[in-house]
């Protein structure tokens, strides 16, 4: 019976413990001189004083595993959260009206990623379809879009 306990107690906290953070080989692969995409990202964040800017990364791989337009987790990030600037229970997407807590912003980004590709409440939809879904508020939609229409023109400095 004692040993029973303890193995159940093991299990009990292994379950609830965080994952640790690894820096993929996929983040190493990013750069700047690689990818446009994530110094746009950083530049955009770094201009607006936000802490998002950590994760730029982090969005680009989410974002093309999960075969979405790089520009869209920022930019509701940025909305949601301006840009991790705040926001609670590493939930900088403001994902289920804040309520839900993830172990982590980086799981959170990865989450929200999976769940914007390949939950049926969004798989296959269109960004604004998405993002009506997202939030259904109308100016949600043209607020993101606006953003993301800014992540792509962002001037990257020399």
């Amino acid at each position: 019976m004692k040993r029973w306990i303890t193995k159940g107690l093991v299990l009990l906290a292994v379950s609830f413990a965080p994952p640790t953070e690894i820096k993929s080989e996929e983040q190493k692969g990013f750069t700047a001189s690689s990818d446009r995409r994530l110094l746009r990202i950083k530049t955009f964040f770094l201009k607006r004083v936000c802490p998002a800017h950590e994760y730029a990364a982090e969005f680009l791989i989410a974002s093309d595993r999960q075969k979405l337009d790089w520009k869209l987790l920022p930019s509701i990030a940025f909305l949601e959260s301006t840009g991790g600037k705040v926001f609670s229970n590493n939930n900088i997407f403001g994902w289920d009206s804040c309520r839900h807590r993830f172990p982590s912003v980086i799981a959170g980004i990865h989450t929200v990623a999976d769940h914007l590709a390949n939950s049926p409440l969004y798989r296959g939809k269109s960004i604004d379809e998405k993002l009506k879904t997202y939030n259904s508020l109308p100016h949600y939609r043209i607020a993101v879009n606006k953003v993301m229409a800014q992540l792509e023109i962002e001037l990257i400095p020399n």
